[in-house]
């Protein structure tokens, strides 16, 4: 009855069901890291907090238009009312206080997620170090300790520090592990870093999350922690790949390609990754001496 009465209505309210579900599995809610669950924490927190304003004003604005409807011959009419002090003293002091105890656990808290801040585990695991180049459009990652490299697939132990060493060969862009937490600007000619933990194994999404251009919509890689045993036969598998990242395979990597399938590199280039950051630095010298 009611659809054939309001078709537009039904149809209205399935896309808000339809929206208002999606959201159920977001990745930032469903932490598999010590760094996104303390991030996760924090969404949730500032998120309480601003209800204790917003809900109380909502539900006020609906009793008012209610009491004070035209209709209502009993509310008091006060044609020359213009000032409380007890309602001053509320709708300033609560948000006062919610600001400051908001600011203050925010403050707290990212100054314990600084991403440059190396994570210490139970077993004060020995981290592992991963070097991510950013190009048009897919990511590099190069393991200096194990010397190989892959292409849009970084695998890790899960339960071991990650230090992510970024930088970029193109325009600036952002490194994010979603389910990890922290994501952090990659910029050319300089090395950023972030610092995540994954507490369960699985595979997890990795985006760019700044617009690059064309092909931002597919620069996506998958993101595996696995068993330590695990790992170590993935590196072996890796080492016997035919391709290898020399500077003349790397040059032909870094041009604009869309939908680059997964690549793994059994040698890198020695120093590759300083050497991408260094060949800005130097355009940066030269640019300096000729305007000077």
């Amino acid at each position: 009855m009611i659809k054939a009465k309001y078709p537009g209505f039904v149809k209205w309210l399935s896309l808000c069901s339809v929206v208002l579900l999606s959201g159920c599995k977001a990745a930032l809610l469903d932490p598999k890291g010590q760094v996104g669950v303390d991030e996760r924490s924090l969404i949730l927190t500032a998120f309480l907090l601003m209800l204790i304003v917003v809900i109380p004003v909502i539900v006020l604005t609906l009793v008012f238009a209610w009491k004070y409807r035209a209709s209502n011959k009993k509310a008091t009419f006060m044609p020359n009312w213009s000032h409380s002090t007890a309602i001053e003293v509320v709708v300033w002091l609560i948000p006062c206080v919610i600001i400051l105890v908001l600011g203050t656990i925010t403050w707290k808290t990212t100054h314990s997620l600084d991403p440059f801040k190396p994570l210490e585990t139970k077993d004060n695991a020995k981290p592992i170090t991963i070097e991510v180049v950013q190009l048009d459009w897919k990511w590099l990652f190069i393991y200096p300790e194990q010397h190989i490299a892959t292409v849009n697939q970084v695998e890790f132990p899960a339960h071991v520090p990650v230090r992510f060493k970024i930088t970029s060969d193109t325009v600036m862009g952002a490194f994010f592990i979603p389910q990890l937490g922290t994501q952090i600007y990659s910029m050319a000619g300089m090395q950023t870093e972030v610092n995540l933990i994954a507490d369960h194994e699985g595979t997890f999404d990795g985006i760019c999350s700044n617009f690059t251009g064309d092909g931002f919509s597919g620069m996506t890689f998958k993101a595996i922690a696995t068993s330590k045993d695990q790992f170590q036969n993935w590196v072996s598998t890796v080492k016997q790949a035919p391709l290898q990242l020399d500077q003349a395979v790397y040059d032909k990597l870094a041009k604009p390609s869309e939908d680059t399938p997964v690549t793994y590199y059994s040698s890198v280039k020695p120093g590759l990754f300083k050497d991408i950051i260094g060949k800005y630095m130097n355009m940066n010298s030269m640019q300096m001496k000729s305007g000077s």
